[in-house]
């Protein structure tokens, strides 16, 4: 089996000249592959880039499809994405060269290490490589062929003396293809060296960790750097662990991470091993907590993009961020409808405005609290936050408004919600341009609930809008649609949210909307709240403040939106199976299968998703289903598109609850003709952790505080049905 990861740079002279000769035509040809490629954003090809390819034809030995290949290697094109392009154009010929090609590839999979040994050791060093049969090795020490050298280990009787400390290569080939190793250092110490004080031999001991990792604690952005160094003899491996699950990819005595966010932070230990023996290093602890930045300004004038020179009046934002929330499906309360269509619905708009979106549905009180402090951490001077919304069932006592989780019990009071106004608090301590409250949700007085809680005193600032879906001491509504329910504030709030409006005249705009509408009259009506003092609108563009502070905050909102990818399995049988995803929302995702390939004596075949984790919200009824429509969400329409036909889909809610990497089993069925009895393959796919889940939201979980014994019910919610 080849390496697909590999980048398409990494293809010879040989093999792309082959696939410039099948691809520069007019018909299956490059410009379908430009096509074809562009399906993902970050591949897409300018017309100018398209032009640019096109005029290689007039250059002697010029070719288009070269030209193309070459943008794509340096968008990081692998070996894989281009495979399934071609597939997809339907182009046997040149799929096969690439196949043959990738087959032919020698990688270095074991590299060899820096060695210290003292004088009169031994010396061992290790290169293994995968490729085509026939591999043949060759050491080097320095310019010069090690005599006799030529197999994936090189073992040296004599360590030289200190003075000749050398550098060793190996070269693997199979005909004229190769590759050569890493040079490795072989360092000689006499023996009353510091680090042979101690005794050590590598023949004796096997292996002995020289440095330990150590413990840190770092900001959001920061690097992290651990390191673990040994010594031994065969030379040893390393491994990584974070929370006692291998880090994939850190197997080096040096775990770097060049911008960290809340996601790295955990238990790291490093496994070094050999042929022999094997230890482990200390454990120690990575925390990793917000930033707050204090250079530069909250609001800058400018002309499109520019601080310095710009027309006057245009406000720009260093950032948008939104976290929409959403609670549904209560243990001990009335179940909604309407907070699933609206967060989705306000996901969409709010993404046309360039806002960066968290959304998030049936959030326990300790996910909630969690949620809300990776938000904080994507927030710093000037950035629009601060949109937060929030759905579902909620009180306001003594002018606190509360969101209340799934799990609050029957009779909840303050210590089981959350506080708008202590996150409000929060959000002015980041020091954000703008904050913008929307909250869906009744404000009725919840008389179980007397504590007047002390939030602390809010700064002065000119820069928060509330909007409530209703005003105090009344409740907020649902529109009844079938599956599909609105609330009333969204289904106003959609019509006007787009517009180049400063947000409090938008607001206004829809109360007055809100206010035309005859079942809620009397009943429900937007409140305004607001001390903004300067015309901003979520449409204000974006003008970044400084690289590291934007590459930080990107980089801990794209943990969030990170699907597993795609990706083809081959049964024994001779059946192939794609494996894709969709996200629904940040914490639900959709798996679908669909058999590519089956051999001509099986005559029927299907692939199930089995044995999901346990600690996730599955409906088993609602997986493996032959439409999107029937696994249980009335939003199949928006994602189904992006998925291909004739598949088995399942829906996966509540990722935040993963605990460990994301594992099940695909199960293949099939029958051969002139059988009866089906035949079963299984395959146990981890696809890491997806989407919210990277974030480890359930790491800080607390457990939820015990069922008050006040009986009084809770206040609720009610439906307005039939209305158009």
């Amino acid at each position: 089996m080849g390496d697909w990861s590999m980048p398409i740079g990494s293809l010879g002279e040989e093999v792309v000249s082959r696939l410039c000769e099948l691809l520069d035509n007019a018909g299956r040809g490059w410009r379908k592959l430009a096509e074809v490629a562009g399906a993902e954003k970050c591949f897409k090809c300018s017309a100018e880039e398209l032009e640019m390819c096109s005029v290689k034809v007039l250059e002697p030995h010029g070719s288009p499809t070269q030209c193309l290949l070459q943008l794509l290697a340096e968008r990081n094109c692998t070996l894989k994405y281009l495979l399934g392009c071609l597939e997809r154009m339907g182009h046997p010929q040149a799929c096969q060269v690439l196949n043959s090609a990738v087959q032919a590839m020698i990688r270095i999979t074991v590299q060899p290490e820096l060695q210290v040994v003292r004088e009169g050791t031994r010396v061992s060093l290790t290169c293994w490589a995968t490729g085509p049969p026939g591999l043949v090795y060759q050491w080097f020490c320095g310019k010069q062929e090690v005599p006799g050298a030529t197999a994936p280990e090189l073992v040296i009787d004599t360590a030289p003396p200190p003075s000749q400390s050398a550098w060793y290569i190996c070269r693997v080939n199979c005909g004229a293809a190769f590759a050569f190793s890493r040079w490795a250092h072989v360092q000689v110490e006499k023996s009353s060296s510091p680090s042979s004080a101690s005794g050590y031999c590598p023949s004796m001991a096997g292996l002995q960790i020289l440095q330990q990792p150590q413990p840190c604690r770092l900001a959001e952005g920061d690097t992290l750097v651990l390191e673990c160094r040994a010594i031994g003899n065969p030379p040893p491996q390393y491994q990584w662990f974070r929370n006692h699950c291998p880090v994939e990819g850190a197997q080096a005595p040096q775990l770097q991470v060049n911008v960290v966010t809340t996601a790295e932070r955990g238990s790291y230990s490093c496994r070094v091993f050999n042929l022999y023996h094997e230890v482990w290093s200390q454990e120690v602890d990575v925390e990793i907590g917000p930033r707050l930045f204090t250079s530069g300004g909250f609001w800058q004038e400018g002309d499109r993009g520019s601080l310095e020179d710009g027309s006057p009046g245009q406000l720009y934002a260093t950032d948008k961020v939104a976290l929409l929330m959403g609670n549904m499906h209560y243990q001990h309360h009335k179940q909604l409808k309407a907070p699933m269509v609206d967060v989705h619905a306000l996901s969409a708009l709010l993404r046309q405005l360039d806002f960066k979106v968290v959304s998030l549905l049936d959030l326990c009180k300790a996910e909630m609290e969690m949620a809300v402090d990776e938000f904080l951490l994507l927030l710093d001077k000037g950035v629009y936050a601060g949109l937060l919304y929030y759905a579902g069932h909620g009180y306001e006592n003594f002018g606190n408004s509360f969101m209340v989780p799934i799990d609050a019990p029957s009779s909840y009071t303050s210590a089981h919600c959350l506080c708008v106004q202590r996150v409000l608090r929060s959000m002015q301590e980041r020091r954000t341009g703008l904050n913008i409250f929307l909250l869906d949700m009744c404000r009725k007085r919840n008389l179980n609930d007397d504590v007047i809680p002390q939030v602390g005193a809010l700064q002065v600032t000119a820069n928060i809008v509330f909007g409530y879906a209703t005003c105090a001491d009344a409740e907020a509504y649902e529109l009844s649609q079938g599956e599909l329910s609105n609330g009333i504030f969204v289904t106003f709030l959609m019509r006007w949210l787009l517009e180049n409006e400063k947000i409090t005249v938008l607001l206004d705009k829809v109360a007055e909307d809100m206010g035309k509408l005859e079942i809620t009259r009397g009943r429900q009506a937007l409140e305004l709240r607001s001390n903004l003092s300067e015309r901003r609108a979520l449409t204000d563009p974006i003008c970044p403040l400084g690289l590291d502070e934007s590459s930080a905050r990107n980089l801990q909102w794209a943990k969030a939106h990170v699907l597993p990818e795609s990706r083809h399995l081959h049964f024994d049988c001779g059946a192939t199976v794609q494996l894709g995803f969709a996200a629904e929302f940040s914490n639900i995702m959709i798996i679908y299968t669909r058999v590519v390939a089956i051999p001509e004596d099986i005559i029927t075949c299907d692939a199930r998703v089995t044995d999901i984790p346990e600690e996730l919200d599955v409906d088993l009824k609602y997986t493996n289903k032959e439409s999107p429509e029937e696994v249980g969400s009335p939003l199949a329409p928006t994602w189904s598109l992006s998925c291909p036909s004739c598949c088995l889909y399942s829906r996966l809610c509540g990722l935040q609850k993963l605990k460990q990497e994301l594992a099940f089993t695909i199960c293949l069925q099939y029958r051969y003709h002139g059988m009866d009895d089906f035949v079963e393959e299984r395959q146990t796919v981890s696809v890491g952790k997806p989407l919210i889940a990277k974030l480890n939201l359930q790491l800080a979980a607390a457990p939820s505080l015990p069922d008050s014994s006040l009986s009084t019910s809770s206040p609720g919610s009610w439906d307005t049905a039939g209305s158009s």
